[in-house]
């Protein structure tokens, strides 16, 4: 423990509520106005014995900067991409953007169509992976947006506007028309808006007329459901086509000969004709995207469709026109236009259900961007005016009424109100607010109006770091996924070779018509094989596991902290602020003599009125509570470690510690055994005294939170063992561990020794989680296996762990550790059900089991098969979206 030099209370540095530096050594303090005394004159208080313990390193008394994956020369772009269909372009395109120079990692995400790369901007830009993306045969999700410029009146402002607009992070081109006055732009949604771009123009002494901001979510989903339209009627035109086509084979089983008694050749033309633009049109994506694997010496999912319906069309073709080639002159053998049209239809039926349940995935993102209001009412030169949201400023002034969202961060200038902060904390109680407290952007303001003053706007604010945290974390990957990562790699080579061996096998060992078997058999196993469930497996499961966490206030930052999550079986829990309030309460109060616990605290409170120490400012707020009217105090005297004495309406009080009474030859042995008692529970007692005379005992001490026992008796439930880190000597830990039940205690522990008693567990062979208020913890929230930070909201420890509850409620700790246990659950079934599907199907498929019962599969089975395989997939990630924490009282 160290000591404050200017009141002389001891003061614990890892919870201390103001430090500084002197002289190269850091001194702690109990409140701001102690810090604020000594930094006036340090010498004053330096010629008293004071103990200064050095300070943690990476503590400075802010959230705490953890290290990151990236350095400061490098910088992280998110990139939608379309045209993606299979973990096998996941692969490609990994390999295509890693190989580009100054890029050190890239991520693609298939179930959220989006590449997350890390690179350095000197060597490398946003337009080099478009245009790469290109290359390889897909399409980075670019915007356009042309802005109206006035001011310009030369070439060389032309230059100047577009070099301006080219600046921007985010901007791919830009191209200024001089004669229309106008700007053509494409940027990247999600890394710059309109207002963005408007604000470069401007800043080079031009005017952007009001130009429609699209919303980059919008945009987003317009061009998904552009493109789920365009799947649509090809599905629609395809299924119209198919169904004459069925009906053509079946044309003399169904007694229609009858109506036109056609003989097969003409048959075998009419189905041609059917089935040619179910192939090439209807079918064309899957020929675009082989050709564009095949530019690049590759293969993916695309590959395998169009190679195996093509086989059945082309054999088709040929048995139609040379019939000879295949059976007996004057015979003709069977075609598979029907087979061929058929797969085509299915498949592409299976990606419009798997496009609309992969929609469902992100449908945490959509809510927690809805929650964002548009508009926002500013205060300017004594006029009330409605904005954009977009164009709030750090400092405005903004009214908030009830019922309204709240537009931005910011802290309340005057008036009071009661603020559902439920959608970013979730906490269901809505939080009493007044004068300098501070609010949350998109949080609702129920019931009084109120104005505050903008701190943070924009992409800095809690709500877009939380989006932007789920972003990434929907976007990364545990290292679960790297299995399926790597077997993709191999997958649809070693397909095309199985499919080969198969029709090899068939047309030298098969029954007659051998080739025919041979071509099916080929079809079946070249369609069947379904990289899209490997691929969707885990990112699905992630995408809906995050996504639930914000739900409920537990921000993940990344897959792999929601896998470690469920390996847990020690956490390590900081008693100040996360097992306790972090705050002193009043417990006790005990009186003697005649004297009543009403007038002890009356006059304890108007002695303590206005102090900034927090043992007095306890005392005050149980007066208050209580609805005891206080009292004015002359001569007041605070004496430096031991407590104040003042007089009050003519009596003398001292207020302290054992040490004082003793000082004043006050006798305290009558109630010493209680105050002893008081001691041993982990409670501080202040002595009261009047007129020379012990009057009481109050007792302060730090009070457990609500829900503390009973989230650590859920996390025992669980599987964990809990362990309590605390600066606090041994027998008040011991009090506070024996009341909510954890494991073991470790006390004593300065700050910097905290990641060392972390590394000391996890040499004993424990995966080790660390909770703790994100601030004062940082090296040993950095050093554990997982990194928990309780949060308020308001201050944002997102950026000090690997998972932050947003609320102070111990009990996220049990959602983050449940919900982590869920959705590896569902990872693992989901890659069960991709590996079992393709592992047994396809020898099927390639007629394994003919030898034996006969049986064969037909490749427009396969294809059914194939498309319900990524359904059922995606299916099973959604049914994470009915997780609900455990319930207390856990049992």
């Amino acid at each position: 423990m160290a000591t404050d030099p200017v009141c002389g209370m001891e003061v614990d540095p890892g919870n201390a509520a103001a430090t500084t530096r002197y002289q190269g050594k850091t001194y702690y303090f109990c409140a701001k106005g102690c810090k604020e005394k000594f930094e006036q004159a340090p010498q004053d208080y330096l010629t008293r014995t004071v103990e200064a313990v050095p300070k943690a390193p990476g503590h400075h008394g802010t959230t705490p900067s953890v290290p990151s994956s990236t350095d400061t020369a490098h910088t992280r772009i998110d990139l939608p991409i379309r045209g993606m269909s299979c973990v096998s372009c996941v692969v490609k395109i990994e390999k295509g953007l890693s190989g580009i120079d100054g890029v050190s990692e890239a991520k693609v995400n298939l179930a959220t169509e989006r590449a997350a790369i890390v690179f350095n901007p000197d060597r490398v830009g946003a337009d080099d992976f478009v245009r790469a993306i290109h290359d390889l045969g897909y399409e980075a999700g670019t915007q356009r947006v042309v802005l109206p410029v006035q001011g310009m009146s030369c070439a060389s402002c032309v230059k100047r506007v577009q070099d301006a607009l080219k600046g921007v992070p985010g901007v791919l081109r830009a191209q200024v028309n001089f004669a229309t006055e106008r700007a053509a732009v494409e940027y990247l949604p999600g890394q710059v808006t309109v207002a963005d771009l408007a604000a470069a123009v401007e800043a080079v002494g031009y005017t952007v007329l009001d130009v429609e901001q699209g919303d980059a979510v919008e945009q987003e989903k317009a061009a998904r459901e552009a493109e789920y339209r365009a799947l649509k009627r090809k599905f629609v035109a395809g299924l119209f086509l198919v169904i004459p086509l069925f009906i053509l084979v079946h044309w003399d089983k169904a007694g229609l000969s009858h109506l036109w008694a056609m003989d097969k050749q003409t048959n075998f033309i009419l189905q041609l004709i059917l089935q040619t633009p179910v192939q090439f049109w209807v079918g064309w994506q899957f020929y675009r995207g082989a050709l564009a694997a095949a530019r690049h010496k590759t293969t993916d999912m695309n590959t395998l469709i169009a190679v195996g319906t093509s086989a059945a069309y082309l054999y088709s073709v040929l048995a139609t026109f040379f019939p000879w080639i295949f059976a007996a002159k004057g015979l003709f053998p069977d075609v598979y236009y029907d087979t061929a049209g058929a797969i085509v239809v299915l498949i592409l039926l299976g990606r419009l259900l798997e496009a609309r349940a992969k929609g469902q995935t992100s449908e945490a993102i959509k809510k927690l961007i809805g929650l964002q209001p548009k508009t926002a009412t500013v205060v300017r030169d004594g006029r009330e005016i409605e904005i954009p949201v977009e164009d709030l400023q750090i400092g405005d002034t903004v009214l908030v009424r009830p019922g309204e969202k709240i537009p931005v961060d910011g802290v309340i200038l005057e008036g009071h109100s009661a603020v559902d902060e439920s959608m970013v904390t979730g906490e269901s109680i809505p939080v009493e607010k007044s004068q300098d407290d501070e609010v949350i952007g998109a949080t609702i303001n129920k019931t009084g109006t109120f104005k505050l003053k903008a701190t943070k706007v924009g992409k800095d604010t809690v709500l877009a770091q939380i989006i932007r945290m789920v972003q990434d974390a929907q976007g990364s990957k545990p290292p679960i996924a790297r299995l399926a990562d790597v077997i993709a790699g191999y997958f649809v080579p070693a397909v095309i070779g199985i499919a080969l061996l198969t029709f090899g096998v068939w047309l030298v060992f098969g029954p007659p018509p051998a080739l025919t078997y041979a071509v099916l058999n080929f079809v079946a196993v070249m369609i069947i094989a379904c990289p899209c469930a490997l691929g969707l497996a885990t990112p699905t499961s992630i995408m809906v596991g995050t996504g639930k966490g914000a739900d409920h206030g537990v921000l993940i930052r990344g897959g792999e902290a929601l896998e470690t999550a469920h390996k847990l079986n020690v956490l390590v829990l900081d008693k100040t602020g996360t097992i306790t309030r972090g705050e002193p309460s009043v417990t006790e109060v005990v009186a003697v003599q005649e004297f009543s616990e009403q007038e002890i605290l009356r006059l304890a409170a108007s002695a303590e009125k206005g102090s900034e120490h927090p043992l007095g400012q306890a005392i005050v707020r149980e007066a208050e509570k209580r609805q005891i009217a206080l009292e004015e105090v002359s001569d007041f005297n605070a004496v430096p470690g031991h407590g104040v004495e003042a007089v009050i309406q003519g009596k003398t009080l001292l207020l302290g510690n054992l040490k004082l009474m003793q000082d004043r030859n006050v006798s305290a042995a009558d109630i010493q055994d209680k105050a002893s008692g008081l001691s041993k529970q982990g409670k501080t007692p202040m002595y009261v005294a009047v007129d020379g005379y012990l009057a009481g005992i109050i007792a302060v001490a730090d009070t457990l939170k609500e829900n503390s026992a009973q989230a650590i008796a859920a996390l025992r439930e669980l599987g964990l063992k809990t362990v309590m880190l605390t600066g606090d000597n041994k027998r008040t830990a011991q009090a506070i561990a024996e009341q909510v039940g954890v494991d073991r205690v470790l006390a004593e522990v300065l700050p910097e020794q905290k990641a060392e008693q972390i590394k000391k567990l996890q040499d004993e062979g424990n995966r080790v989680g660390m909770v703790g208020d994100g601030i004062n913890d940082a090296p040993a929230l950095v050093q554990a296996d997982v990194g928990i930070a309780i949060g308020t909201g308001t201050d944002v420890a997102i950026e000090s762990a690997d998972i932050t509850l947003m609320s102070g409620d111990l009990m996220g700790v049990v959602t983050a550790v449940a919900l982590s246990k869920a959705t590896v659950r569902n990872i693992k079934e989901n890659l069960f059900w991709a590996f079992a599907y393709n592992t047994i199907l396809i020898p099927v498929a390639a007629g394994v089991l003919f030898p034996f019962f006969g049986i064969l599969l037909n490749p427009i089975f396969a294809a059914a098969a194939m498309g319900l395989s990524s359904v059922t997939v995606v299916s099973n990630a959604l049914r994470l979206r009915r997780f609900r924490p455990p319930a207390l009282g856990l049992s």
